[in-house]
């Protein structure tokens, strides 16, 4: 079995956070085909805000992109070229109105790989204060909420977590915390 070649490639759509790129490509099998791929321009951030109670913070938000109204998610966002630590602190304070005093970096994934060049950058948040100045309509956040870490794992069963990002990001944590694994 051969690698992917790239033929030609040709911009389809860009705007200041994503470009779309339509690759003419030789398949592993050796057919030809075409290929979509999103490329994100810059880094995305996401954060696991911990309280002191073992708590973590969720942000109930409305989906645009997939019709959904209250998607429970971490908070996240994009880093616009700035530094993604920076980028993770600003977005935690938007969406919580939190600041933390502890940060580690917990991992770095990358955001549906069949079709995109997403890459992600995920924190663990500890020693929280409320500070205000949440963005929440902006965004539209609908709801802050602090979930015991031990709850985690059945709101999933359940359904009630099901932003993939989040989900891996969850796992991401429970494993830099030694809860699993």
């Amino acid at each position: 079995m051969q690698p992917w070649q790239r033929r030609t490639t040709r911009i389809a759509y860009e705007n200041p956070w994503i470009r779309v790129r339509e690759d003419e490509v030789v398949r592993p099998d050796g057919s030809d085909g075409i290929y979509g791929v999103v490329e994100v321009r810059n880094p995305a951030v996401f954060v696991v805000p911990l309280t002191e109670d073992d708590e973590v913070v969720l942000v109930e938000i409305d989906r645009y992109t997939i019709g959904e109204r209250a998607s429970l998610e971490l908070p996240a966002g994009g880093s616009d070229g700035e530094d993604v630590l920076a980028a993770a602190q600003r977005e935690l304070r938007e969406e919580t109105g939190l600041v933390a005093a502890h940060w580690q970096e917990i991992g770095r994934m990358n955001a549906l790989v069949g079709v995109a060049d997403a890459p992600e950058v995920v924190y663990l948040a500890r020693e929280l204060t409320y500070v205000g100045d949440e963005a929440l309509l902006e965004d539209g956040i609908r709801a802050v909420h602090r979930v015991p870490l031990t709850e985690l794992l059945a709101r999933v069963g359940r359904g009630e977590i099901r932003d993939g990002e989040s989900l891996a990001c969850l796992l991401l944590a429970l494993v830099a915390l030694g809860r699993v694994g």
